[in-house]
């Protein structure tokens, strides 16, 4: 073990600890908490992957990256070499290593992980690869004649666009906003993926012929009928973007609001900002419903905003679904969680705006369909928590435009689309991967369903003889 210069500890044995941003200053601003590896760190951490000829670790990764090839070739080229083998699998590197969940992914079958000082840091990694390398991704084949259309330019639509491209293929993707990336630019706050480098994971897709149009609403600017004249597939990765609510009084009062709104306002409108032509409330004691990631951008972006947090989840912190990062940095940032906790109705003052909220005390039952212990109503429990700002953060659905747009579209009661595990629907020429067939997801698994996807509808073209 030895000291690195800027307070950091390199170890040899132990996993090294990613530098962040000091909590007490990061509260005051949008600046990216994780800094990153330095070189020194970075070959440090890559020099405890025991290379395993089995790589367990490549078992947890959806879009198959070949960890240990790529942690090889960094300590033997730097990032240069790394990335030529790290960008052949995934398009998105510099995403992926900031926002996956590794520790429920690659990083979970690292031999390392229970006996060897922690599992091999495997997104610090790729992060830092990504970020320090040269743009060396794979070459383009020979221009096709075949066009594919991709509706949505989120992590599936373009995972899926990268790869067809790459096969050579004519892709033109159609997104809705005003600027590409789907979830990655609207949903997750620059202090947890700076916009920069979603950007230039995008002008990387560019410079493989990915045209991108903005602008353009399918099932509105564009029917679904006409793309599947004009191309020869048409994948949809639209997302999940309609926000679920609580369903209880109060809920219509001003200054509630779900999380997508107050991230969407944040991070693709830059309400944050002092210039900022687009508004967002700046409440001075915030609630927030809910404990996924998602509950944790909200809670810790209003934090950001100058409030007082409170999150509100009716479960056990043994069962949030967020990153146990994200949770461990939320209460470095002073966010205080109210758990076994149930908002059953929100009060509003004479002239309709927030002013506390009525919630309950819940215990732990028998698990439920999904594994986790039932939460039920303590009796007797209620009490009142006063605030001026409610943030809804209970998951997502996919928005019915498309569906409601082309009938012929099939979709489950929640609203997701039927597709085979390669993403293919029941109407010829039309696949689709991603939150849109799943529900809310990772970005990661959104990428690994835009590769599957990719790959069907190239064989799909091989068959029909549209392509080489």
């Amino acid at each position: 073990m030895q000291a690195y210069g800027g307070g950091e500890t390199v170890n040899k044995s132990a996993r090294n600890a990613v530098p962040v941003q000091e909590a007490a200053l990061r509260i005051g601003n949008f600046e990216e908490v994780a800094k990153g590896f330095t070189e020194e760190l970075a070959l440090a951490e890559a020099s405890r992957c025991l290379n395993c000829k089995n790589a367990p670790c490549m078992q947890g990764c959806p879009v198959g990256v070949r960890i240990p090839s790529f942690i090889a070739a960094l300590l033997e080229g730097g990032a240069d070499k790394a990335a030529g083998i790290l960008f052949a699998d995934n398009n998105l590197p510099a995403v992926c290593g900031r926002v996956c969940p590794q520790e429920n992914q690659c990083e979970k079958y690292c031999v390392r992980r229970e006996k060897l000082g922690g599992s091999v840091a495997i997104g610090a990694l790729e992060r830092y690869v990504a970020d320090n390398a040269a743009d060396v991704r794979p070459a383009v084949a020979e221009k096709q004649a075949a066009k594919v259309a991709v509706v949505g330019s989120g992590p599936a639509g373009l995972s899926c666009a990268a790869d067809l491209a790459r096969a050579g293929i004519q892709v033109t993707v159609f997104e809705a906003l005003h600027k590409a990336g789907g979830v990655l630019v609207y949903g997750i706050p620059e202090f947890r993926l700076p916009k920069s480098v979603v950007e230039k994971e995008i002008d990387g897709l560019r410079a493989l012929g990915v045209n991108i149009e903005c602008n353009t609403v399918v099932g509105k600017t564009v029917l679904m009928e006409e793309l599947l004249e004009e191309y020869d597939a048409v994948f949809v990765g639209s997302g999940a973007g309609l926000p679920l609510f609580l369903g209880i009084e109060g809920e219509t009062l001003c200054g509630v609001s779900s999380a997508n709104e107050l991230l969407t306002r944040v991070n693709l409108m830059k309400a944050y900002r002092e210039d900022a032509v687009t508004p967002v409330q700046r409440g001075r004691n915030v609630v927030v419903v809910g404990a996924g990631n998602v509950a944790m951008d909200a809670a810790r972006t209003a934090r950001r905003l100058g409030a007082e947090v409170t999150l509100v989840y009716r479960r056990s912190r043994a069962e949030m679904p967020a990153r146990a990062e994200e949770i461990d940095h939320a209460e470095e940032e002073g966010i205080k969680f109210e758990l076994l906790t149930n908002p059953v109705k929100i009060h509003g003052d004479e002239r309709g705006f927030v002013n506390g909220m009525t919630c309950v005390r819940m215990a732990l039952g028998e698990p439920d369909a999904s594994g986790r212990r039932r939460p039920v109503v303590v009796e007797g429990s209620e009490f009142f928590l006063p605030c001026d700002e409610v943030v809804v953060a209970l998951g997502t659905t996919p928005n019915p435009l498309i569906k409601d747009s082309f009938p012929a579209l099939e979709t489950t009661p929640k609203g997701t689309i039927v597709a085979d595990e390669n993403g293919r629907t029941p109407t010829e020429g039309l696949y689709a991967g991603g939150d849109a067939m799943t529900g809310a997801a990772t970005v990661i698994l959104a990428m690994g369903a835009g590769k599957r996807s990719a790959g069907a509808i190239l064989d799909e073209l091989r068959r029909k003889g549209k392509i080489k």
